[in-house]
């Protein structure tokens, strides 16, 4: 049964963190959502612990820099994981075998970036690479993207994705492919391909790890009923989902947003989340 809540704050107590997704729930890539900032300043006073759980290819660093820089204190968050801290951090212990990676970035120098600290070589060819690194898209679509990752199937190459989103909200109601798409596709047509982030589970306990918090008490909120809900809900966790990021267009309509929600979970085979909510707040 999914309950339709108006406030993160109708349920905190029942919670001993509260992990938020970045985009679609805290931003839109560029702007907080109206509100946003506000709710967590609220829970943060009542006591609950926050934590952000990102499917971004980027470390957790420029994450936290990024949405400070659009007025999301740092002391707001207890933990800050990306899918891109995961992956450096299985490198740099020496969990992932491969050393040189050739990149797909959404911006040239995105890579080179997140490598500091770790002995791995970046190259531009594939046929130079043992493996390919899939972090991230440019928003305008690019043709070398899908170039680099079909000379990579037919080299074999293994391929780490650590976005598995395969669409991402922008200003204005915008949609753009995300990593995740390519990655699907690489798999669908033969190659191999590791996942790093949502709605693995690895990555959930990590987190439930680093907060030290048991599954049962910590609450998912998200707008990805793929990535947020249905991993969250496998790792045992709690889950809210948030109707105005990723699926916002499916709620313009004033019907009853409870019945959108289990068209949608339906349409997707997914589960049904715990509680649903308009917007952060």
């Amino acid at each position: 049964m999914v309950a339709r809540i108006d406030s993160l704050l109708d349920i905190a107590p029942r919670f001993d963190a509260i992990v938020l997704d970045q985009w679609g729930v805290l931003h839109d890539g560029t702007t907080p959502y109206p509100g946003a900032i506000h709710a967590l300043s609220e829970l943060r006073q009542s006591g609950v612990r926050l934590a952000v759980l990102s499917n971004s290819g980027k470390r957790a660093e420029p994450n936290s820099c990024r949405i400070a820089g659009m007025g999301f204190s740092p002391d707001l968050f207890d933990l800050i994981m990306t899918s891109g801290e995961a992956l450096w951090r299985d490198i740099h212990s020496d969990a992932v075998p491969e050393r040189v990676f050739c990149p797909v970035e959404a911006a040239v120098g995105d890579a080179r970036r997140w490598a500091e600290g770790l002995d791995i070589m970046l190259v531009d060819d594939p046929s130079h690479a043992q493996a390919m690194l899939l972090m991230g898209l440019p928003d305008q679509v690019s043709p070398r993207a899908a170039t680099l990752m079909q000379d990579a199937l037919r080299r074999g190459l293994p391929v780490y994705c650590t976005n598995p989103d395969r669409a991402s909200p922008r200003a204005g109601g915008v949609t753009v492919a995300s990593p995740g798409a390519l990655a699907h596709d690489y798999a669908q047509a033969g190659g191999r391909v590791i996942f790093y982030g949502k709605p693995h589970r690895l990555v959930f306990a990590a987190v439930a790890l680093a907060l030290d918090v048991a599954p049962a008490r910590l609450l998912m909120v998200g707008d990805s009923f793929e990535h947020d809900i249905d991993g969250a809900a496998s790792a045992g966790w709690s889950t809210a989902f948030v109707e105005g990021g990723l699926h916002a267009a499916a709620f313009a309509d004033p019907a009853d947003p409870l019945q959108t929600v289990q068209a949608l979970c339906s349409t997707q085979g997914c589960s049904l989340p715990n509680f649903t909510l308009p917007t952060l707040r």
